[in-house]
This record gives C-alpha cells, structure tokens and sequence, in this order.
C-alpha cells in the first residue's frame, strides 16, 4: 500500500480522515461525491455493507469476490493509497461475504471458543484474512471481546458472537484471530468496550444501559489483550453505565474514553466509535451533534455506516458541523490534530503490516 502524503493538510482534509463511511452501490463512478472526496484527501476511509438496510435492499458494496475486488482497487487508485477500507467480517451469524455470494463459509465465535484449543480459531481467523486480503479489505471491525455473560443479549448471546463467558478464554482467542489477521496485512479492531455482553438491550435499536448488568470482568479481556500490546484499535460501544459517567454513554463520555480507557489501561492506539447512525445515539442526540460530542470525548475514528439510513449528502453535513463545533469552541483543533494524528499512526501500521508478510 503506498499513502498520500498527509503532513500537509488542511484542517477540511484532517476532519474528513476521522471518518469511515459507507456509501450505496457495487461499483464508484469519478463522479460520485464519495470519488470525489476520496480523490481529494477528505475521506479517511470507508466500510462496506452486504445489504443495504434503510432501502430494504438485498445487494449493495459487496456483490462476488470479482467485484468486490475491482472496487476496492478502485477506492485505493481514487486515494493514491492508504485508504481503509473496512467491513464486520467476524464469522457466523455477523458476515457480510456470504456463502451464496460465492465466498467460503467462516465460523462464528461461540463455536471457536467452544473449541478445546485455539487450532480452529488460528485456521478460521488465516482463512478469513486471506479472503479479505484477496478483496482488498485492510481492516476488520473484529473480533468481538465482549463476554457472553447474558445468553439471551439480543445483539451478543443470539448471535454467537461471543468467545466465552470467561475472560482469559476470550483474550486467548482474540489474540490468535488479530495474529493471523496481521500476517496477512490486516488490521483488526476489538470490541465492544467497555463491555456488550451483559445489555439487554440491542443498542441498534435504541438506548442500553448496562449500569446494573455490567461486571468488572468485562474489562479483562481489554486488558488483556492491551497489555501485551497485541491491539490497536477499540471500538467503543453506545452503551451508558452510570458508574463511569452519569451524563453519557461510552462513545460520548470522555470519563470513559479518556480515564478508564487511555488512563487506566494505558491504550495509546486509534479508538473507534460503533456506527454513530445506532438508535442508541441518534435517537437521544441527533447525527451530527453526536459526532461532534465523540470526537470531544476522544473517539478518533467515527463510523458512519450510511446504511440503517441513507443519506448520500450526509458526509458534507458532517464536515460542516464538525467545523462548526470548532468555529463555537465545542471541539479544539487540537483533539482535531491528535485524532488525526493517530489514524496516520495506524495506516502506517497498516503498511508495515503488509512489508513484513
């Protein structure tokens, strides 16, 4: 992968680089205002979607292995490198390259874990990253580190995504997924912190509290994995614990982001908001405010999946706002620079990744 070179851009360009957006459609023409920004420096990266959710549409990024490969070769050309391209690839129940796509079936984590050792996660997790190095994917929003302490969670326990309900089992196989994804150039991204496991509630769908259901074990898979520096991407999740902010959830509390998250367990890597277009946070703070708050908060890379809804314009508005929160002294221009600063981290690391295969 060879990257732009990013040290000289302007604060508009910077902003757009906090960004993963996702965008409608198999295929990009010049002409799209995705293209456009992507050419220009203004778009950090994007995520791909299977299904188009907010148009009830059963194709939309990724199509077949053939195609999914034009585009992002594509994407990259557009950016002159160094773009992430990211999808929700964990196996199982959570996969967006499907069988009857013509992609090989890959397992769910509550089957891995329920392994007696970690040789079927080691096989799963080189099998996956080698198709999405075959697809042009360079960053996967997986493994989930949540415990499954709640079986009926109907956004964790259903969905077999969970490891285990115990930590060192859970950490044991994230570790091995996020090294088979690094041997083949892909980055990974634990999640969701501080803990998704307990909730009952689906934050997708709208506000989860997990103030009298969480558990401090929950943490120690993050730290974990955090302390043997084997992780460098959290995503954060929508999820509201008073006992670490009276005020707000996670992704917009910076209690959580900054005291537990960067003080307590010491993470210095890039910290990833869960897609901003979740009920759970548009549905008490609206699009463009929550994103202003997360970014305050210490989020660096905020995901707007532009797929629960679709609005092909709402990357400008985002900018906008985002600007605006700065013009008005709600976000600094140096959490701006220190967000940014970090992501460039991270794509270098995506290119390290890649010399040493």
């Amino acid at each position: 992968m060879i990257c732009r070179n990013m040290t000289s851009f302007s604060l508009q360009q910077k902003i757009g680089q906090l960004f993963l957006l996702g965008f409608a459609g198999d295929a990009l023409t010049p002409e799209h205002p995705v293209a456009t920004d992507i050419a220009e420096g203004n778009l950090g990266g994007v995520i791909l979607f299977d299904r188009l959710l907010a148009q009830g549409k059963d194709t939309n990024n990724i199509v077949s292995p053939d195609q999914i490969a034009r585009l992002t070769e594509d994407l990259q050309l557009m950016a002159g490198g160094g773009l992430l391209v990211a999808v929700d690839q964990e196996g199982g129940k959570v996969s967006r390259f499907k069988k009857e796509r013509g992609f090989p079936v890959t397992a769910g984590a509550a089957q891995l874990g329920g392994a007696p050792d970690l040789r079927l996660t080691v096989e799963s997790a080189r099998q996956t990253a080698r198709m999405l190095k075959q697809a042009g994917i360079n960053f996967n929003l997986a493994p989930v580190v949540d415990l499954n302490v709640y079986r009926e969670n109907p956004i964790i326990g259903r969905y077999d995504r969970s490891f285990s309900a115990e930590a060192s089992i859970v950490a044991a196989h994230a570790a091995a997924w996020i090294a088979e994804h690094r041997r083949e150039g892909i980055q990974s991204c634990i999640k969701h912190f501080p803990g998704h496991g307990s909730s009952r509630t689906d934050s997708h769908l709208g506000f989860a509290d997990i103030t009298t259901t969480w558990q401090e074990d929950e943490l120690e898979p993050y730290r974990l994995l955090l302390k043997k520096g084997q992780a460098e991407a959290v995503m954060v999740g929508h999820l509201f614990n008073k006992k670490f902010d009276k005020a707000y959830p996670a992704t917009l509390s910076a209690m959580t982001l900054q005291s537990l998250l960067r003080g307590s367990l010491n993470f210095r890597g890039m910290i990833v908001s869960d897609d901003m277009q979740m009920k759970a946070i548009t549905s008490r703070y609206g699009l463009e405010e929550a994103c202003c708050r997360a970014l305050a908060a210490g989020v660096d890379l905020l995901i707007v999946g532009n797929n629960l809804d679709h609005d092909p314009h709402i990357f400008g508005k985002l900018k906008s706002a985002v600007l605006t929160a700065i013009d008005r002294g709600k976000l600094s221009e140096k959490r701006v620079d220190e967000a940014w600063s970090i992501i460039r981290n991270f794509k270098k690391s995506l290119v390290r990744n890649n010399a040493t295969r």
